[in-house]
């Protein structure tokens, strides 16, 4: 049997998402950190988006991690979705 190749894309995405529960993060207060929007972030978190390696630095800097963290395979699906007393934003997070 041969295994599918590993979608780095989606790897990564799950992978944000991982950390975004574990710091808690939402999306809009992530994009915020990283002057991102918030429509792209979801798009890395979905694994459609093939983001910058600037990009890549710019989250691991939002995230308060070195980037090997960011990369490295998540152990598994995010528990729950993180929650924000904060209005949704829809697009770019004023700062």
């Amino acid at each position: 049997m041969v295994t599918p190749p590993i979608d780095p894309r989606k790897t990564l995405g799950l992978r944000v998402k991982q950390l975004r529960a574990e710091f808690p993060l939402t999306q809009e207060e992530l994009a915020d950190r990283c002057g991102l929007f918030r429509t792209y972030m979801s798009r890395i978190e979905s694994g459609l988006a093939n983001p910058t390696l600037t990009v890549l630095h710019t989250l691991a800097k939002g995230l308060e991690v070195e980037i090997g963290v960011l990369l490295t395979l998540p152990e598994a699906k995010p528990a729950a979705k993180v929650r924000s007393a904060r209005p949704v934003s829809r697009g770019r997070v004023s700062r």
